[in-house]
Parts: structure tokens; C-alpha cells; sequence
């Protein structure tokens, strides 16, 4: 049995949940349209070049959240899972997933989108083991603050090797999905790592280290 590990965004869906939230937000009049697209986009661009302060990202994005309820947040998801997150499904990313667990591989998606994002989706995958950014709850309310290392470049890594020993799993025989560049650093810890559909700069860093380059895009 090996341990699949999964990138979500631009890996299993064809886009960025998280930018693509707050592209929702604003078309759902959240936010403030002009001012939050622009720093939505100019975080993404930095994400894209390697250069992204997730601090920074972590404190813009997930501000909205924090003005609304629980209930009214999770009743936004369901519209965000039908309208925006259903288009994305790749069918090649489900048959991916659908070959390691029938292979009896465990199965996990690591990604530095927050958790409120992302575990529908995941779930919706059929994955249900997750390490994603945390964010505290406060009187059943999300405060904005982080819980613990987001998990973006090598906070991946710091995460996983955590989660590797609580788990008591091995990373022997692991294989790593990513599309970007800022996943370099926990690609470079597993035994199996696999670009798909790379951005530019991944594509480089594996073509020059030999590794596995797939498409899952229809």
C-alpha cells in the first residue's frame, strides 16, 4: 500500500478554489467589488510567480469570513460548490483517484487553502483525510487568526512530517501530485513525485530532475 498525496488547485480541479472564492464573493457583493478583485488578482499573480506573502494572503482572505455567520457561510459553499467548484471536476483527476484507492492506497490532499474551502470539495472527491490551513473558531464563529503553520511550501513539508507521525505512516513509498512551483519543496520529499499539468517553472524543475510529467485535463 502506497500514500497518494494531492495538490487540489489547478491539480484535481481545473482552478484555484481559493481565488476563485473570492471571485465569488464579489459576485455575490461581499465584498468590495473593485478594491477586493484587485488584491485578489495581484495575491494570485504573486502565488503563480513564487512570490506570495501567505501571511499577508491569509489576512485579506479571510476577513469575509469573519462577518458572517456560520450558517449563512456554509449556505454561500453549497452555491460556490454548485456554480463554480462543479465546472472544475476533471474526469482524468477522479479516475487518478479512483486507480490509488483501488490500488488500496491511502489517500490525502494536502493544499494552503484554508479548510473552509476546501474540504467540500475534497470530500466531494471522495477524500476525506485533509491538511489544510486552519483557521480558529470562536464562539462558533471564524476569528481570523490561524491555527498553527499554514501549509504552503515548506510548511507543507513541516505539516506532513507531522502528520506522518501522528499517523505512524511512512512516506517510503509516497507519491505527491502538484501543479506548482511553490510545491518544489514537498515534491522534493517523496518517493514518487508527479507534476501535472505544471506551470512553467515546475515544468523546468522536472523536466532537469527526471520526474513523472501527466495531464489530467480533458
Amino acid at each position: 500500500m502506497s500514500l497518494a498525496i494531492f495538490d487540489l488547485d489547478n491539480t484535481l480541479i481545473a482552478g484555484d478554489s481559493d481565488h476563485s472564492w473570492g471571485e465569488f464573493l464579489v459576485a455575490q457583493s461581499i465584498v468590495d467589488r473593485q478594491l477586493y478583485k484587485e488584491m485578489n488578482d495581484k495575491f494570485y499573480a504573486d502565488y503563480e510567480s513564487g512570490n506570495l506573502d501567505i501571511f499577508a494572503y491569509l489576512e485579506f482572505s479571510v476577513e469575509p469570513l469573519t462577518r458572517l455567520p456560520m450558517k449563512d457561510l456554509q449556505q454561500l459553499h453549497k452555491l460556490f460548490m454548485k456554480d463554480v467548484v462543479k465546472p472544475m471536476i476533471l474526469n482524468q483527476a477522479t479516475d487518478l483517484i479512483n486507480r490509488h484507492r483501488k490500488a488500496g492506497d491511502r489517500l490525502l490532499v494536502i493544499t494552503s487553502t484554508n479548510r473552509f474551502i476546501v474540504e467540500p470539495i475534497c470530500l466531494s472527491l471522495g477524500i476525506d483525510e485533509i491538511i489544510a490551513t486552519d483557521l480558529e473558531i470562536v464562539n462558533g464563529q471564524y476569528s481570523g487568526n490561524i491555527v498553527g503553520t499554514p501549509t504552503f511550501q515548506e510548511g507543507k513539508v513541516a505539516r506532513f512530517n507531522q502528520w506522518l507521525e501522528e499517523n505512524s505512516e511512512s512516506n517510503s513509498e509516497s507519491y505527491f501530485y502538484s501543479d506548482s512551483i511553490n510545491d518544489l519543496p514537498l515534491l522534493m520529499e517523496v518517493a514518487h513525485p508527479v507534476a501535472v499539468d505544471p506551470d512553467s517553472a515546475l515544468r523546468k524543475e522536472a523536466e532537469s530532475r527526471q520526474w513523472k510529467i501527466i495531464s489530467l485535463r480533458d
